[in-house]
């Protein structure tokens, strides 16, 4: 059952007490009020979902405080109540804005059932407005890693997700941190439930409490609708606080607190609500040095890093390579709407392989996109390639021979290539299959490549080093 606020107003004391005792109960938040002035003071902070309201009450009628809720634009469900079985009572308390009427004396089971129906239509209505704002429902495809390191995240993915358990994952910039936190929820039992995305280094730091927590109405200038908060819209589901060490010292300490009670305050309440979220953070900082800076909270830490995950760059899982090529042109051919297919040139194949990709996935899917969009006759050449990837630095290569600029462009590639898979035989001292496996090609694949830079006059020493 998803957490309501409910708001019972009866100017019968009885009634009153027993109606908002059983709704506690059941789970709900429930305050009360005896009069229609009393109950608009409360409303208009503006988070209270469901009103259940006595139609006939001393100072303003049911109807009347339905009319000037939503004139005032608040955001709450009306169910009504009356001792009088009128029909024309119940078309002026539905024209008025009004959901529901039941009439007295109610019986608990009734009053059930109205307000899960209620309750399933904010749900919708709420997680579609969610949709909208936060484009958080586009559809996120799935690559299945071939690289014993991210074969090994998928077993820690699969280990974590059918838990509750707070998730940190970790690694540089495009490593795929987003991508990992969608697969948790997507395997967890709250995968029908909304996943909601937050960067927050892009929320603007006056804004942020607001933004994730919620605020009522006027809590603050510029304030001039209640608001639900992020945390409330992932009730249920699961919140990703992407960039988690942009989060100021003053946000951590809120933080925390969600996460130990479970409950969120928006700004200007007094109520706290509880929230059913599960949360994954992401960053791309050192959270340990972070702490010992005292720029990051150690307990607050301690609470995120119940489980960590860690992304490795891309240039440490060179055999995924080839088959990410081809999902992520297939992707991009989707949706830049290129109805031919496409293929690579075996060159750019080769050159894919042995570039350090310093922006990791996120670089490789720019710098596809941008040579679909180039293509000429439904292939990608070098020509259609950034300049840089021709002739940048790539890490642990040697410079001058990277960026060896005498001959054609073959010339240069072949000279690239040689500079790779001799670092890389050195690095496995030797080990050709899994020099193979590091440069994500098969073995046979390896010999010919060497006999072909043996045949061009470059000598690929294979023996391993004494």
């Amino acid at each position: 059952m998803k957490s309501l606020e409910i708001m019972v107003i009866d100017d019968e004391p009885a009634i009153r007490q027993i109606l908002a005792a059983h709704l506690s109960k059941a789970g709900y938040h429930v305050t009360a009020a005896a009069n229609g002035l009393d109950a608009y003071k409360r409303l208009a902070q503006g988070d209270i979902e469901i009103a259940i309201c006595d139609i006939k009450m001393p100072d303003i009628s049911g109807i009347e405080l339905v009319q000037r809720v939503r004139a005032a634009g608040i955001d709450t469900n009306f169910i009504m109540m009356t001792a009088f079985a009128s029909v024309d009572t119940a078309i002026e308390a539905i024209q008025a804005g009004a959901s529901d009427y039941m009439i007295k004396p109610v019986r608990n089971q009734e009053v059930m059932h109205r307000l899960l129906k209620i309750a399933d239509l904010r749900g919708l209505r709420a997680e579609n407005q969610v949709l909208r704002s936060l484009v958080q429902g586009k559809k996120e495809d799935y690559f299945s890693f071939q690289s014993a390191a991210m074969q090994d995240i998928e077993r820690l993915i699969s280990k974590v997700a059918p838990t509750d358990s707070t998730v940190l994952v970790t690694g540089a910039s495009g490593t795929g941190k987003g991508i990992i936190a969608r697969r948790i929820h997507k395997l967890s039992t709250r995968s029908n439930e909304p996943f909601i995305p937050v960067n927050c280094g892009a929320l603007p730091e006056n804004l942020m409490e607001s933004e994730l927590f919620g605020h009522t109405k006027g809590a603050f200038t510029g304030a001039d609708k209640p608001r639900k908060g992020l945390f409330m819209e992932a009730d249920k589901g699961t919140i990703f606080l992407d960039e988690i060490g942009e989060l100021p010292l003053l946000l951590q300490v809120k933080l925390l607190h969600v996460i130990e009670e479970k409950s969120v305050r928006a700004v200007g309440s007094e109520q706290m609500r509880r929230a059913d979220v599960r949360i994954i953070a992401a960053t791309n900082r050192n959270l340990e040095q972070m702490v010992a800076e005292g720029k990051f909270r150690q307990d607050l830490y301690f609470r995120l890093s119940v489980f960590h995950i860690h992304a490795p760059l891309l240039k440490e899982r060179r055999q995924d390579i080839p088959q990410l090529v081809q999902f992520l042109m297939e992707r991009g051919a989707d949706h830049l709407k290129i109805a031919q297919q496409v293929t690579l040139d075996p060159e750019v194949e080769e050159l894919f392989v042995c570039h350090d990709w310093p922006g990791n996935i996120r670089e490789m899917e720019n710098v596809i996109d941008r040579s679909l969009i180039l293509a000429d006759n439904g292939c990608i050449t070098l020509a259609d390639l950034p300049t840089q990837m021709l002739h940048g630095p790539s890490s642990g290569v040697d410079v001058s021979v990277a960026t060896d600029d005498s001959g054609t462009l073959r010339d240069q590639i072949r000279r690239f290539e040689h500079g790779v898979i001799c670092r890389i035989i050195q690095d496995v001292d030797g080990d050709r299959r899994m020099a193979a496996q590091r440069l994500g090609i098969g073995l046979s694949s390896l010999y010919r490549k060497i006999e072909d830079l043996e045949a061009f006059g470059l000598v690929v020493e294979l023996e391993k080093s004494i």
